[in-house]
């Protein structure tokens, strides 16, 4: 098997698709790179760039959330912040190329997610973000890059060839290597089919094709471009205000409400006086986790998301670290959680609900119902909420004045005459030894 195995390999070195791909990886030399964002003294050939970047992004579930199910900045924007340090020529890029390349990378996510019901529904065998993700990926390089339509159709052939990952690596630190992984593959896609590298043209319409991710996949003819509408102006995102599933941020807000009644502002919870804790759920399998003993675990949670909420009154970052999941009151709450799933409470982010029902000593029983959270695209976050989660969650990297700094690139993009400037920021501050050296 040795023997035959480097033979082979040694054949194959004269062939034309192993040409391409030599190619491919000359395209970057050593002094070509980007910025992993926050880490000003790590720099790393573009793909990989994007590639952590996209790992930071889904590390604690953490991104926005979309209907049909998926996380679409993710495998997007670490593409493009990357390509605009080091394009593989002398381009240069506006806040504009950069918005359209964005909302081109999204659009295609949503509108492959539209040709399958499957899609509709919370995952259970493919996380979206490794498939529809890659290839949104693999679009807005294409866009940003600026390939011919024939290109941009190979570079979406090559990335169905890229795309799925199983969703039994869900609450894992595997999972977030999807994102990762879809951000990188599809850059890789955009650079492979400009050197000619060639795929199944038909491979979207193929049952065979992208077909193979979702059961009952029915493409259909797009709109042209005249009468085109973008599928983010007709539906929103889920931004999320604690890092979890977004299965669980129902859990919280009908357990927080279920809090009033038993306790007044932020007194402690007595948990000896609770006799049954009884969530209406979807039966998502993935977020029941009775027990959960790691932070990701807690992250698909229902269970652990509502006891930590009646317990504390709300959930926020430091709700996963370790020292909070094995608190005594935590597995005290847990033992006493019991789930039930309506026939009518479907797997769907734009359906679903959660019922809390604590059930005391005394025979006394709280009933609280969320059909739609504070974030949910029904009940947006507002834009000054927005800024201050992005506050919250920069400023443990950057300094106030980048982060406001940020906010007003961010919010005026369109106006930016030259990306650069975000990317100079995105880097973070120069380590301390550097900064010494050049006082």
């Amino acid at each position: 098997m040795i023997l035959d195995t480097l033979g082979v390999g040694f054949l194959g070195t004269s062939t034309e698709v192993f040409h391409k791909a030599s190619e491919y990886s000359k395209i970057y030399n050593s002094n070509a790179s980007s910025s992993v964002w926050g880490q000003s003294d790590l720099r790393l050939p573009p793909p990989y760039a994007a590639f952590m970047n996209g790992v930071a992004i889904h590390s604690m579930d953490f991104d926005d959330t979309w209907h049909p199910a998926t996380h679409p900045s993710g495998a997007v924007l670490p593409v493009l912040t990357a390509l605009s340090e080091a394009p593989p020529s002398s381009q240069k890029f506006s806040g504009l190329d950069l918005l359209l390349a964005f909302n081109v990378g999204i659009e295609i996510q949503g509108r492959l997610m539209h040709f399958s019901k499957e899609a509709s529904d919370i995952p259970k065998r493919f996380h979206p973000p490794s498939v529809v993700g890659t290839l949104g990926s693999a679009a807005a390089a294409s866009k940003f890059l600026g390939l011919s339509m024939p290109e941009c159709q190979e570079a979406l052939a090559i990335a169905v060839s890229h795309a799925g990952a199983p969703m039994a690596n869900a609450a894992t630190q595997t999972k977030p290597l999807h994102m990762g992984n879809a951000a990188k593959h599809g850059m890789e896609a955009a650079f492979l089919a400009m050197l000619g590298l060639q795929g199944n043209k038909q491979v979207l319409d193929m049952h065979t094709g992208f077909g193979a991710f979702y059961a009952n996949y029915s493409p259909k003819v797009l709109p042209n471009l005249e009468s085109h509408t973008w599928l983010l102006g007709q539906q929103d995102v889920a931004f999320k205000r604690f890092p979890a599933h977004l299965a669980t941020h129902w859990v919280a807000d009908a357990a927080a409400s279920v809090r009033k009644h038993l306790v007044t502002d932020r007194a402690p919870l007595s948990t000896d006086h609770i006799e049954k804790i009884v969530l209406r759920i979807p039966d998502v399998q993935y977020v029941n986790r009775p027990f959960p003993d790691s932070e990701h675990e807690a992250r698909h949670s229902f269970q652990y998301v509502a006891c930590a909420t009646l317990l504390d009154g709300h959930v926020t970052v430091p709700s996963f670290h370790k020292s909070q999941i094995s608190r005594p009151q935590v597995g005290e709450l847990l033992s006493k959680v019991k789930l039930e799933h309506p026939g009518d409470n479907l797997p769907s982010f734009n359906t679903l609900y959660c019922e809390v029902s604590v059930t005391l000593s005394d025979g006394a029983t709280f009933t609280e119902c969320s059909d739609t959270f504070y974030g949910h695209w029904r009940k947006p976050l507002s834009q000054e909420d927005l800024r201050e989660k992005f506050r919250a969650n920069a400023s443990s990297m950057l300094s106030c004045d980048r982060v406001e700094r940020l906010i007003e690139i961010v919010e005026n993009l369109e106006d930016l005459g030259d990306c650069s400037v975000l990317t100079t920021l995105l880097k973070g501050p120069p380590p301390p030894e550097m900064a010494s050296k050049s006082i």
